[in-house]
Formats: C-alpha cells, sequence, structure tokens
C-alpha cells in the first residue's frame, strides 16, 4: 500500500548571516556595521538606521553564545595555521593550547592549507564565536588583518601587522651567523630556495641573506616563489644545481629535507657535492642523513606568548606592539667545505 503519510520534504537550513553580508548589502565596511549594532551612539544615526534595517532585512541574528553570557565573551580563542601537517604547526598549538587552558579559554585550531582566501573565510566564519585570533604565519595582506582586528582582537606570528600585536622569530642574526659560517667555508655563491610569495616572513628571510652576503662579499641568488613542501624541495634540484651554487638555504626544514632526499637519489653527496641548511628545527630534522643544519625558534613559547597578548588585550591593557624570539643556529652535518671549483657544474 502507498504510504497515506508522506514525510515532509528536508528542507536545507539556511546559512545564518553575518556582519560581512550587512556590511556589503549597505555598503560599508564590516567594522562599521559591527558598531552600528553592537554599540550604539559610534556612528552616524542616518548609518546606523540603514545597517539596523538592512539586518532586519536580511535575517541576522546575533551569537546566542556570546549573548548568553553576561560579559559577551565565549570564553574561546581561535588559531588560524597554515599547514596543521608542518611540524612548526604542532609545537606553537602545543603552546597556545597550554596558555589558553591556563587563562580558561577554549581554544579552536583551523587550518587554510596556505591559501589566504581560505584563510579570510576561515576568519569570518569563526568571528561571531570566538573572542579573539591567532593568526600564525598568515597569508592576508594588512587590509584584510585590519578588518578581522575591527571585530576581534588579533595576535599574528611570525607576520608584522601595523592592526595587531605580533609575535615573531628573529631569525636576521641567525642568518648572518649561517651566511658568515658559508662564507668561511670557502662558499662564494648560495642559494636561498624561497617559500609562498605571500609569505611575510619569506621576503624577510631573503632580506636578511642578501645584505648578509653582500657584507661577505659572496653571491646569493634566489629561486622561488615556492610551496612550502617536501615535493617543492625535490621538484627543486636542477634548478638549484644549475645555479651553480655550493649552498642552499631553504625557506624551511621541510624543503631543505625534500631537496636532501632528491639529491642523494641523485646519487650526489651532502655535504661534499654541495651543502644545504632549512629553518625551524622541527622534530626529526637531526634525524635526516647527515642530520640537517638548521635555525631554532621558542615555537611552542611564541604560541603561549600569543594566546597572553590575546587576553591581554581581552582584558584592555594592549592591543599594538611586537614581541621578538631570539633565533639560534644549530650547525649539523648537512654543512661542509665548498667543494672545489671542478667540481662545479
Amino acid at each position: 500500500m502507498p504510504n497515506e503519510h508522506p514525510a515532509p520534504p528536508r528542507r536545507t537550513p539556511a546559512r545564518r548571516v553575518t556582519i560581512y553580508d550587512i556590511a556589503k548589502h549597505v555598503g560599508v565596511s564590516a567594522s562599521t556595521a559591527s558598531r552600528a549594532l553592537h554599540k550604539p551612539g559610534r556612528v552616524s544615526k542616518a548609518t546606523e538606521e540603514r545597517i539596523k534595517r538592512a539586518a532586519a532585512e536580511l535575517g541576522y541574528r546575533a551569537n546566542p553564545a556570546a549573548r548568553a553570557l553576561p560579559t559577551g565573551r565565549t570564553g574561546t580563542i581561535a588559531l588560524l595555521v597554515a599547514d596543521i601537517t608542518n611540524p612548526v604547526s604542532f609545537e606553537m598549538v602545543r603552546g597556545a593550547e597550554r596558555e589558553a587552558e591556563k587563562h580558561g579559554y577554549v581554544l579552536v585550531t583551523s587550518e587554510f592549507r596556505e591559501d589566504h582566501v581560505k584563510e579570510a573565510s576561515r576568519a569570518r566564519s569563526l568571528a561571531p564565536s570566538v573572542d579573539g585570533f591567532v593568526l600564525a604565519s598568515s597569508r592576508l595582506d594588512d587590509d584584510a588583518i585590519a578588518t578581522i582586528a575591527a571585530l576581534n582582537p588579533v595576535v599574528t606570528i611570525n607576520r608584522e601587522s601595523p592592526s595587531a600585536f605580533s609575535v615573531l622569530a628573529d631569525h636576521e642574526p641567525a642568518l648572518r651567523e649561517l651566511v658568515r659560517t658559508l662564507a668561511a667555508e670557502g662558499h662564494d655563491r648560495l642559494c636561498y630556495l624561497g617559500g609562498p610569495e605571500s609569505s611575510w616572513t619569506n621576503a624577510k628571510r631573503w632580506t636578511a641573506i642578501e645584505a648578509a652576503a653582500r657584507d661577505e662579499q659572496i653571491e646569493a641568488l634566489t629561486i622561488g616563489p615556492n610551496r612550502p613542501t617536501r615535493e617543492a624541495g625535490q621538484r627543486a634540484l636542477d634548478a638549484v644545481r644549475d645555479t651553480g651554487a655550493s649552498a642552499v638555504i631553504a625557506y624551511n626544514d621541510i624543503m631543505a629535507i625534500g631537496l636532501l632526499t632528491a639529491a642523494r637519489d641523485a646519487g650526489l653527496r651532502i655535504p661534499e657535492d654541495f651543502s644545504i641548511t632549512g629553518i625551524d628545527d622541527i622534530f626529526g630534522s637531526d634525524f635526516t642523513c647527515p642530520p640537517l643544519t638548521t635555525i631554532a625558534a621558542p615555537l611552542d613559547d611564541m604560541g603561549a606568548a600569543a594566546i597572553r597578548h590575546v587576553h591581554a588585550a581581552l582584558s584592555g591593557e594592549r592591543d599594538r606592539g611586537t614581541e621578538k624570539y631570539p633565533t639560534q643556529l644549530l650547525m649539523r652535518g648537512s654543512v661542509g667545505p665548498a667543494p672545489q671549483p671542478k667540481g662545479r657544474k
């Protein structure tokens, strides 16, 4: 028998209307829309009325979790990372998690996969549900970070921004020491295997290497941009060899390990044929053959510091500035004397 009482058709849940939707509808910034709805009197009366009318028309509802608390706080901080599989992220997350628990926050971690569009989208989605953001190795430009910071306190790790407190690893002294060491070993041409074009630290590292090479009166070349992956390091072998460089500084350890693996597979000897170094001192960088020379940063401490600065901003203490952490050059077996000139292509 046919079913006399068929089930009603299933409806697709409507997407929650956000501050960004209202701002776009009215033609104002997201921060202006937020002030009009949550801090009356901060914008002109006419603009406030337009924004409230648009909110009603679009069906905007404030985040119920935030409204449920007397302080308007959710007790949650979001940590956005470029690549959750990168061991660099592990250390930062561990430090951030420990500090968040100390201050009574829940930490939510989200990956944007080296994609600035995804990063902005994640931030927009999370903004109504969190008290603040930590952006680790952000790929966003200054305007995009300013938009997020207008709604929630933002702290960046390894990305300086005028709209946020920044926690930075100071790589310049260690990079200068590395270039000086390579020059002392007879290397007169080195290659920087660059990272993503949108990476703030990539540009800073190349600037430091280039300046140090100039001071040591040796040549520095760069190859890039590249994705900061092991596969990118492996694919770069031929390009690196074509430069004639006898030493390579990679954007990070993962790329350096990929390059080292490809070199060994091609029958090259490291460091006899050329030297390879990385940056970050990730877990396992000393397990390679030979162990990888690298530059270490206190990533755990930096993750914890970022949460402290978000907490300080939420407490009204401060929300701008920079805190730098020193780095350390770790010399290992992947660096040696430059080969004799006849060994060069």
